[in-house]
């Protein structure tokens, strides 16, 4: 399995800003899925997880603004960023599986103030 995240860049605070991740191979499907990240001097956080049925899981820091989807007949994970902070800033990565499982190339956000 691989996965290919997409959608980074630099936006202001109070903004948005969509990730995607494509996953490939037959393992996607009884998988949950999940966006992490790693801040600047930061340990690598959790910031939003979907099971395969569609429960969904959020950091603290992100609920009401961040929204997780997966379509599994596309193979693809969302994550909708909104009233984005500058401490969000970070690289965000796709994972399929858990801490154990497969992890995507990464994709920086930048929020700036």
């Amino acid at each position: 399995v691989q996965l290919q995240a997409s959608g980074g860049g630099l936006v202001q605070a109070g903004g948005s800003l969509k990730l995607s991740c494509t996953a490939s191979g037959r393992d996607f499907i009884i998988n949950t899925m999940g966006w992490y990240r790693q801040g600047p001097g930061k340990q690598r956080e959790m910031v939003a997880t979907i099971s395969f049925g569609g429960r969904t899981n959020y950091a603290d820091s992100v609920k009401g603004r961040f929204t997780i989807s997966r379509d599994n007949a596309k193979k693809t994970v969302d994550l909708q960023m909104s009233s984005l902070k500058p401490e969000d800033t970070a690289v965000y990565y796709c994972n399929l599986g858990g801490s154990s499982g497969v992890w995507g190339q990464g994709t920086l956000v930048t929020v700036s103030s």
